[in-house]
């Protein structure tokens, strides 16, 4: 790698590619390579670039990230951030979560290839997959995953409805009733779990921010847990980490707090642990922007990783 990296985002037009841009602007360790707006549909100009680049950043539907894969010349020393579904669980590609675990951060600084993970995934990814390897919750347990985001999350066909509907847009949305959303095969594969999750999302009248939700029945659980032993096991596995934060059980029913858009432009999740051991009742919260650590500040945390600069540098937007 150059003494300056060299960063090509294809696909820097759309909503992510244009965060990250943004986030990258200001850095002075490395250097933004661009392509003319006339040029992004001409496959010659995006191969010199995708081969010229240390680093690319895929902003690009599944079918697009895959075609500018193969536009990379097996010699090249191109490296890769892909921020589509198509090579999320392709065991070629690192997955590009570094709290996921303890030794994840190395497996993406080393990568070639690294799969940006979904917005959705990541809350269910941080709050079972810790319970599952602590032998607190059995793999093969049915679980129910939800919650809210902003419409920025559905892509471009849906931000354009609501940015064309304004306030006449639906405030509260379920939408993927048919359950076979694309994130299921990543939220089962990194998770651990058996059998894909029972996930039905929820879009709000709002540009960004999510808030998701594992419910839990502790008689599902190992025999004797808790909820308190449910918040202890997720404090010690993100026990350091820069951007997930397991806040304080502090018996709070509802509060600006737990408001979806609190960490919007930052690469933060906070995880919150709700439970009536009486009941036997749990619910698990993730809380992050579906821009941030959802998307964009994802890639650039993951970008920094592979280029050996300050993990956290650019990592968060200014609002």
């Amino acid at each position: 790698m150059t003494a300056r990296p060299t960063i090509f985002i294809d696909g820097e037009a759309g909503t992510t590619g244009l965060q990250i841009r943004d986030r990258l602007k200001g850095r002075t360790d490395l250097e933004l390579l661009s392509i003319a707006a006339e040029r992004r549909k001409d496959a010659g100009a995006r191969r010199e670039l995708l081969n010229s680049a240390d680093v690319a950043i895929l902003c690009l539907p599944d079918e697009a990230a895959v075609e500018a894969v193969s536009l990379i010349d097996k010699a090249s020393r191109t490296r890769i951030i892909d921020a589509s579904t198509a090579f999320r669980v392709n065991p070629d590609w690192a997955y590009g979560f570094p709290e996921m675990d303890r030794e994840q951060r190395g497996r993406i600084a080393a990568a070639a290839r690294v799969a940006n993970p979904g917005c959705w995934p990541q809350g269910l990814i941080a709050l079972a997959r810790p319970l599952i390897a602590a032998g607190i919750l059995p793999a093969g347990t049915p679980l129910s995953y939800g919650g809210v985001s902003g419409y920025t999350g559905g892509g471009k066909k849906m931000i354009e409805d609501y940015e064309a509907k304004g306030d006449a847009a639906s405030r509260h949305a379920p939408y993927a009733l048919g359950f076979n959303h694309k994130h299921l095969p990543e939220m089962k594969h990194y998770t651990g779990l058996a059998q894909d999750v029972l996930f039905q999302p929820v879009v709000g009248n709002y540009a960004q921010g999510m808030l998701t939700t594992l419910p839990l029945h502790l008689s599902q659980l190992k025999p004797g847990t808790t909820a308190g032993a449910i918040h202890d096991t997720l404090s010690r596995w993100f026990e350091g980490a820069r951007f997930v934060e397991v806040m304080a059980m502090d018996g709070a029913e509802k509060g600006p707090h737990l408001d979806p858009q609190v960490l919007n432009y930052s690469n933060a999740m906070r995880l919150h642990v709700f439970g009536n051991d009486a009941r036997g009742h749990i619910v698990l919260m993730a809380i992050y922007d579906n821009l941030g650590k959802g998307a964009s500040g994802a890639a650039v945390q993951n970008l920094n990783l592979m280029i050996g600069a300050d993990e956290g540098a650019s990592v968060n937007l200014a609002s």
